[in-house]
């Protein structure tokens, strides 16, 4: 248990010098594909989540969902791409197939939905090949294109504000 907070406190140390060095990128054009990063330790209404993208244009053919858990259960059921702590690698590489795969794929949008800083997610947030990124603004800015203040919880409003921002930029 200590060895975890080690590694994540290394991993998000060099996650944040690889960022001094971003470079902003320019997305144009609209939102086809979406990709969801979900903490589902923390959120557990991701069915209601992705109900509400799908409510406001975004096909669910189109929609790609990836989710943490801190601690799985034998009983528990995936209905999404799962993965855990134990993936990430003591030099930030991530050693799951599925999340990798994630990572390369170009989405038009990226949802982080998560708002405390987990060195896994904050790692797939940066590695992602997604031209837009959108995220919590408790999370270090330079990781997201545009970011919400609002709580994990209020999914609702969440959605409501992309979808209101997104039509302002062109997006959709």
């Amino acid at each position: 248990m200590f060895l975890n907070y080690i590694k994540d406190f290394f991993v998000k140390k060099s996650l944040k010098n690889t960022l001094k060095n971003l470079k902003n990128i320019n997305a144009v054009g609209t939102i086809q594909s979406v990709g969801l990063l979900i903490d589902a330790t923390d959120f557990e209404q991701t069915d209601l989540l992705i109900e509400a993208l799908t409510a406001n244009g975004i096909a669910a053919d189109n929609l790609k969902v990836l989710a943490f858990h801190n601690k799985f259960s034998n009983n528990q059921k995936n209905l999404y791409t799962t993965f855990d702590a134990g993936d990430l690698k003591w030099n930030g590489q991530i050693s799951n197939d599925d999340v990798v795969a994630f990572c390369a794929e170009k989405f038009d949008l990226l949802i982080s939905y998560y708002e405390k800083e987990n060195a896994i997610l904050m790692q797939i947030t940066h590695h992602s090949k997604a031209q837009f990124k959108v995220g919590f603004s408790s999370i270090d800015k330079r990781l997201n294109h545009f970011m919400i203040k609002t709580t994990i919880t209020a999914y609702t409003v969440f959605v409501s504000e992309l979808f209101k921002y997104l039509k302002l930029l062109n997006k959709i």
